[in-house]
This record gives structure tokens, sequence and C-alpha cells, in this order.
């Protein structure tokens, strides 16, 4: 990912902070189509910017209909990090949203995504029944709010901040604007 190789090449320290885009949707999830109802263009349109930003970065996409919360999939994820490993799970979470259309509001999906990338089975059970991570997940959103963050993913560093899939030169410009030294 281009993250990672900005970290080969400049001292800095990548944080994933968690941000509520659709909070709103419901367990079962949303239709694209009604979420876009009356504005079938812009998703369209959305698709696509998607779709060539997906293939650039060489990553996998499929064509979703629907729209998951992410919740629980992202109180997972702040878990994974605290587990050496862990943060095999973001990945892992954008593969099963993104490029196998899977609905990651399912606990049963979350833990085989846990168990895709070696972390215990059990313990992410717990941490998904007993929601531990849900502070944690809220903090992270105020955290994106004050920032001013509204779409993802935003790439902050220095107070400067730029938002949606970028080239890596871009993400280098940020992270030199923001004073991080080269390796």
């Amino acid at each position: 990912m281009r993250t990672d190789r900005l970290a080969e090449h400049y001292d800095l320290v990548t944080r994933l902070t968690h941000f509520p885009l659709h909070p709103e949707t419901p367990p079962e999830g949303t239709a694209l189509a009604e979420l876009f109802a009356g504005r079938e263009q812009v998703l369209a349109q959305m698709q696509e910017r998607l779709q060539a930003a997906l293939d650039e970065a060489g990553l996998p996409y499929a064509e979703r209909t629907h729209t998951y919360n992410s919740r629980l999939a992202q109180e997972l994820g702040k878990w994974a990090e605290t587990v050496e490993g862990g943060e095999a799970i973001h990945d892992a979470l954008f593969r099963a949203y993104f490029a196998e259309v899977r609905d990651i509001s399912r606990i049963d999906v979350l833990l085989d995504v846990a168990r895709s990338v070696g972390l215990p089975e059990e313990e992410a059970r717990r941490v998904l029944e007993e929601r531990s991570f849900s502070e944690a997940i809220d903090r992270d959103w105020q955290r994106s709010r004050a920032m001013g963050v509204t779409g993802v993913p935003t790439y902050a560093a220095g107070g400067f901040a730029v938002v949606g899939a970028q080239p890596y030169e871009v993400l280098e410009e940020l992270a030199t604007r923001a004073g991080a030294t080269r390796r």
C-alpha cells in the first residue's frame, strides 16, 4: 500500500483513526440504490472513481449493491491493532468488503476475517460480543470529527490533509510538508 511505501522512505508513524461513514446504516445494510435514490448518476460516478483509484493502486474491487454498517468491523480492527500482527486485519477487511462484497456488519463474517489473518477467534468473538473497544471507536470518531474529516480515506499530518485515494506523490508531498525526514 502507498502508506507502507511512504513509511519505508520517511521517518513517520502511521496511526489509523476510524471515521463514522454512514453510521446510521442499519444492521441489515442499505441498498445503494436506496441510498442514492434520485441520484443514480452520482452513484455511477462514485463507483467509476473508486474503481479507477483501486485499479491504479492495484487493489481488488467488485461492484457492491449494498453498504453495511462498519461499526463492529472498526471495533474489531481497533482490538486487532493491540495484537501482534493484527494490523493485517485492515487489509483483510478491505478485501472482504470491497473485493468479496461481504457484509462486514455480521459477527460470523468478522470472525472469518480475523481467522484469515491468524487472530485468535475466541478472543475476537469476546471483543465483538462485549463491545470492549466501543469506547475507543467513540474516541476515534470524536477525533476525526474534530479534525474536520468528511470522507475516507483522509490522510492528515502536521496540520495538512488530503482526502480520497491519492497517488503516492501526493502522500509524499503531504509527509514532507508536515516535516517528515527522508530515511
